[in-house]
């Protein structure tokens, strides 16, 4: 009988090459790193094949090759030493030990592309993390001296943003903003009077909260905490524009709902005198309110009705589009059993002003 050959899987220099430059120019980590893997399909002992359909997300297209990233990222892997590295790693059983110089370039490529959790990982495995970080607070302080609040922004946002949480479980990961949660403790107490809203708060104490919201760290935030009062809310105003390009939507969204707030507050007023001449009981001031007209507030700020229509709700769905916004809201009672969430801000804010958010109707 002839015994049957078995052919061994080859996979070629120049596929090797180009899967792990497009992961190192893509500063994608979670691709590089499953290249290297037991079961990745650049290894010959496995039995995934990098050519079918499932991985063509892993290999470059024509014009990504073309790009100067890429080129970069490439030339850097087909280096002599670095191309052995990369081949004895993929011959290697157990944990593969990845080669530094390209994690290096790999985090250097998210940090320009924004994808600061990537970023975070790859500096992490070099263990330099913590010092990429102070640097990029450093620029930050450097770009404010100058007067360059863009880029200062953009450099305490990217060191704020590469920040890991060690106490995650099963093991440590990047930190990584959680506004829906954040805003929802933002507004966990009702407040009875106007100036205790986040957005009536005194300047100062508003900073303050927004920044604390807004970074990932008290103490991230308390860096910018330290300027004078003029440069936090140039740098909160332009801190919001970079964390939500799409923040003149919510602004326009937040002008709709005006002619409804003053009817609503209008409604208050009356009952309110009513109350003080004897003919409403206090605890029933909200009875026969028009629930559904006013319901159309969180609708309007959102731009969608949600299931369901519970004030909790809407804000999280805000605040996961317009990060910022629940600086800027407040909780009402509109029945004794429902509740909304509105606009509700001081005409004064500087904040609100240079966000270019309207006049609302006042407490009357």
């Amino acid at each position: 009988m002839s015994r049957k050959t078995e052919t061994k899987k080859l996979v070629p220099q120049e596929t090797i090459d180009i899967a792990i430059a497009k992961a190192v120019a893509d500063g994608d980590i979670v691709n590089f790193r499953f290249l290297f893997l037991p079961y990745s399909p650049l290894r010959e002992d496995s039995t995934e094949d990098i050519n079918t359909i499932k991985y063509s997300y892993l290999l470059p297209s024509e014009e990504e090759e073309n790009s100067p990233k890429f080129k970069s990222a490439l030339e850097l892997v087909k280096r002599p030493d670095i191309r052995e590295h990369i081949n004895r790693q993929l011959h290697k059983k157990g944990p593969p030990q990845l080669p530094s110089e390209l994690i290096l370039m790999l985090a250097d490529n998210a940090v320009s592309q924004g994808k600061y959790t990537s970023a975070s990982q790859a500096y992490e495995l070099l263990r330099i993390r913590i010092k990429i970080q102070e640097l990029f607070f450093q620029q930050g302080d450097e770009e404010l001296a100058k007067g360059n609040i863009s880029n200062a922004v953009r450099a305490y946002r990217i060191a704020s943003e590469l920040e890991y949480d060690y106490g995650a479980f099963p093991e440590p990961l990047p930190a990584v903003p959680k506004y829906q949660e954040h805003a929802l403790i933002l507004h966990g107490e009702y407040k009875e009077k106007w100036e205790e809203c986040i957005g009536y708060l005194p300047i100062q104490k508003f900073l303050t909260e927004s920044f604390n919201y807004l970074f990932l760290r008290p103490e991230h935030a308390n860096r910018i905490l330290e300027k004078s009062i003029e440069i936090q809310t140039e740098f909160l105003v332009e801190l919001i524009h970079q964390i939500d390009p799409n923040w003149s939507k919510f602004a326009d969204n937040v002008s709709k709902t005006v002619p409804i707030l003053q009817e609503l507050y209008q409604e208050i007023k009356s009952r309110r005198e009513r109350i003080a001449q004897g003919s409403l009981w206090e605890d029933e001031w909200v009875e026969g309110l028009d629930t559904e007209k006013f319901l159309e507030i969180p609708k309007i700020l959102l731009g969608r009705k949600i299931s369901p229509e519970e004030w909790w709700a809407y804000l999280k769905e805000i605040a996961y589009l317009h990060p910022a916004s629940p600086l800027f809201l407040a909780r009402q009672m509109i029945s004794k059993e429902k509740e909304i969430i509105l606009p509700r801000y001081n005409p004064e804010n500087p904040v609100a002003i240079a966000l270019s958010l309207p006049p609302l109707p006042q407490p009357i």
